[in-house]
């Protein structure tokens, strides 16, 4: 099994996959490596917060032209995954390989899957009106690799969130903020840029021990190899995983319209008790606890504003924060000279993208903000 990762992400799913009780997991770019059952299909896809989806991989062969690709795909047994009239969808890439045609390569191996499929089922023909099956392959350096994608859509797809502010983190993304903060429930938690909530909801998802794919549906439920029993049973097990314990977080915006469509987004994900919600300039923050952890995206110009005036706010930013010295802050932003603007280098950064911006989560440690 495959859980996917957008960069720099790769460790963060491998901490929750440890947590989740699998110690095999191996990291690779964009990926980790485990192993696992059908029950663990459901497991992973309903408990990780920072994966993009859950493949299977079904094969991996050499590949260095047409007839390789195509052996090499019918060779797997694929009717005994997929259903006489199951749906197939193929996607792919290739990277340093032969075989640089996607399009071919996707007709090549969608061939494959239906020549391996007539042999299970005795039919030449099907009519692919049931479940979809997604496959992808992988070309690199003439190698082939084949998975099936339990998913379906992203797993930041959590279902809660119908109201998006204009540069909206994904909710993987913003759990993977939360994650590397290091943030424990019991510590106050801030987000003075809140936007429609996304950060803040995904903290006290993870504060509560909700499970983020309970309130939606994937790919591989319509599958016949694994019984609706065992996604049943899963959730029935999330559920009484989920805890009621207070929490202590804090999301502020200066925009009302978005503050109504993050406390929808909230109620929506049955979290909005435990997030307290309010209009508030960055420059009027109340640091009134001599601990606490602050997490936030503000502007930084690139969909948001313009370079100018995002700089401008890390000025401000930076007079707001030096108020909070016994608390951690950790500021995503894609602004180039971040630091400059700040007035002081952070004691880490990380290197992360929000889609194809390039963007850094700098970490300033507790302690004297001179």
């Amino acid at each position: 099994m495959v859980a996917t990762a957008a960069f720099g992400l790769e460790s963060v799913v491998a901490r929750e996959l440890k947590a989740l009780g699998y110690d095999n997991a191996l990291v690779e770019n964009g990926r980790v490596v485990f192993s696992g059952t059908e029950r663990d299909i459901a497991r992973t896809n309903i408990w990780l917060r920072c994966a993009d989806r859950v493949l299977i991989q079904m094969g991996r062969f050499p590949a260095s032209d047409f007839e390789e690709l195509f052996q090499g795909v019918r060779a797997i047994p694929w009717g005994g995954y997929i259903s006489s009239t199951g749906a197939v969808n193929v996607t792919g890439r290739s990277v340093r390989s032969t075989l640089t045609s996607i399009p071919a390569c996707q007709s090549v191996v969608k061939k494959a899957v239906i020549e391996s499929m007539k042999k299970r089922y005795r039919l030449e023909s099907f009519s692919e009106d049931g479940p979809a099956s997604g496959i992808e392959f992988s070309l690199q350096n003439n190698v082939a690799s084949v998975f099936m994608d339990t998913t379906g859509p992203g797993l930041h797809k959590r279902g809660y969130r119908t109201g998006t502010g204009q540069a909206a983190l994904k909710e993987t993304l913003a759990a993977g903020l939360v994650y590397l903060s290091r943030w424990r429930p019991g510590t106050p938690f801030v987000d003075p840029f809140c936007g429609s909530g996304t950060i803040a909801i995904e903290a006290a998802m993870i504060g509560r021990n909700v499970a983020p794919g309970m309130k939606r549906r994937f790919a591989s439920e319509q599958w016949k190899f694994i019984g609706p029993e065992i996604w049943e049973d899963v959730r029935r097990h999330a559920g009484k995983e989920e805890k009621r314990a207070a929490l202590d977080i804090r999301a502020s915006d200066i925009d009302d319209s978005v503050l109504i469509k993050a406390r929808h987004n909230a109620r929506h994900a049955g979290v909005l008790p435990s997030v307290t919600f309010e209009r508030r300039d960055v420059k009027d923050l109340a640091f009134d606890t001599e601990k606490g952890i602050v997490v936030c995206n503000p502007p930084y110009g690139e969909r948001s504003g313009d370079k100018e005036a995002a700089g401008e706010l890390t000025k401000k930013m930076r007079e707001a924060f030096d108020q909070a010295r016994g608390w951690s802050l950790f500021i995503f932003s894609g602004l180039e000279d971040f630091e400059k603007y700040y007035g002081k280098r952070a004691d880490s950064n990380r290197k992360l993208y929000n889609g194809r911006i390039k963007c850094y989560l700098y970490g300033y440690t507790a302690g004297d903000r001179r």
